[in-house]
């Protein structure tokens, strides 16, 4: 099968598979590769735990951090992957090369600078995180290897965002897996039996993730994607970075406002002591597992709803919306069934040991479990506003469950009922995230039904 052979298989598989399938299809190899990144987050929550409660608290602190990598990756590799999915809808393939590859060298250069920056002011910046002074240490064994990886981990996002706009989710859930894999089976081996401790840790993960970097770039390589990545297809245009940056801002929004959050929920928590900043960095980690599955899910959806939404196919992406909103729905409420029942048991995987933790975290991933199946539907909400290159609504609803909600409510109600209020604060922006949605949602689908109504009976339709 020759190129242009092979791009109009790609376009008819997006445009004419039953959705269903297609979104099934591309959700589970990019559910699991979500699944294998979060696990290996806990896993060195879980191994990390073994060194002592400070430890246990470093790696929450870290998160942080991640998050604000992650933010970056994500800006660019969504505000790229939004366009490239309706160019290629649109059969445009040549403009999606050049957003690719802008999106693609932007990262390292903005990675290099997040090393340089982190490298330098490390402490000032985990003192701001939330690190008390027996948590610093371990913190910044763990964060400056973290800092070295940051132009690979922002490189690897992008990447992985390509693979699935143009819906090859099956080469992405390769390299993040194998990337995964690899840092479980290293966690234990650099912390204990090469006594590296922490900063063992730190060291598996960086590895890992150059790992995932090579298997995914070679797919580029290997010229086994639709996309070519090349120094010279590198935009000159201020438009083509201002799109990136426009429409990938709810993505770096959403993860930006995670590591904020994740530094007023440590500083909040450190209040109550060592065992409080472990008991919600243990919650966070697990959730991220579950949030995990509803990101997985929506990153499948993308790429159909881009795809059709392109080549002006309506009805169809109204139907994908649904059926995404609803599957979320039933396996994440599954999932927080299960999680519900055994929270004490989880809690007691990570700090046996001491009681303080295991209480503090059991009653906080309850409370957490309660609002879970509110969220399928707010993250397809905001995913759709993004695809579609709505940028203005996306950026409200990504911001909205670290921003809007969740920071008055910690603030507030830590100062009005203590740790309780620590504990129930994201439960109650979650709720709030799910009204507004709904708020939101409702005139979009009534303009994607009328756009489909008129594709039905051949009228035009202005956009």
């Amino acid at each position: 099968m020759n190129e242009q052979q092979a791009n109009q298989a790609l376009y008819q598989k997006m445009t004419e598979t039953r959705i269903s399938a297609l979104v099934t299809g591309l959700a589970v190899p990019t559910i699991a590769s979500m699944l294998i990144s979060a696990l290996y987050n806990t896993a060195d929550t879980f191994f990390v735990s073994r060194l002592g409660t400070s430890a246990s608290g470093a790696v929450g602190i870290v998160f942080s951090i991640m998050s604000i990598i992650q933010s970056v990756g994500f800006m660019l590799g969504m505000g790229a992957g939004s366009q490239i999915s309706r160019l290629l809808g649109a059969q445009e393939k040549k403009q999606a090369g050049v957003v690719a590859s802008t999106s693609f060298f932007s990262a390292l250069l903005l990675g290099g600078v997040i090393t340089l920056l982190g490298l330098l002011f490390t402490e000032p910046l985990l003192k701001l995180l939330g690190a008390t002074p027996t948590i610093l240490p371990y913190a910044a064994d763990y964060a400056k290897y973290i800092f070295f990886g940051a132009p690979i981990m922002c490189a690897s996002y992008v990447l992985n965002n390509l693979l699935r706009a143009e819906g090859k989710a099956t080469f992405a859930m390769i390299g993040i897996t194998v990337g995964g894999v690899l840092n479980i089976i290293l966690d234990p081996i650099f912390i204990f039996v090469f006594d590296l401790g922490i900063a063992g840790a730190a060291i598996a993960t960086l590895l890992s993730q150059c790992i995932s970097f090579l298997l995914l770039l070679s797919v580029f390589l290997l010229k086994r994607s639709a996309l070519k990545l090349h120094i010279r297809s590198l935009s000159r245009k201020f438009i083509d970075y201002r799109n990136i940056i426009v429409i990938g801002f709810p993505s770096f929004a959403r993860q930006g406002l995670a590591s904020i959050a994740a530094a007023i929920l440590n500083r909040e928590a450190s209040l109550y002591g060592d065992a409080a900043v472990a008991a919600m960095s243990i919650v966070g980690r697990m959730f991220m597992l579950i949030y995990s599955v509803i990101i997985g899910l929506g990153q499948g959806f993308q790429p159909v709803a881009g795809h059709n939404y392109g080549a002006k196919k309506y009805a169809r992406v109204n139907e994908a919306i649904l059926f995404s909103a609803k599957l979320g729905t039933i396996a994440v409420t599954a999932l927080s069934l299960l999680i519900f029942i055994f929270a004490p048991q989880i809690m007691t995987a990570f700090r046996a040991d001491d009681a303080e933790v295991i209480r503090i975290g059991s009653f906080a991933m309850r409370v957490q479990c309660l609002s879970l199946p509110f969220m399928p539907f707010y993250t397809i909400s905001s995913m759709t506003y993004q695809v579609l290159g709505k940028s203005m609504g996306a950026t409200i609803l990504s911001t909205a469950r670290q921003g809007i909600f969740f920071l008055p409510f910690i603030l507030i109600l830590r100062r009005v009922i203590g740790l309780s209020g620590i504990q129930i604060a994201q439960p109650i922006s979650d709720v709030c995230c799910f009204t507004l949605a709904l708020f939101m949602m409702m005139p979009l689908l009534k303009e994607l039904k009328a756009l489909a109504c008129n594709e039905k009976e051949g009228l035009p339709n202005e956009i």
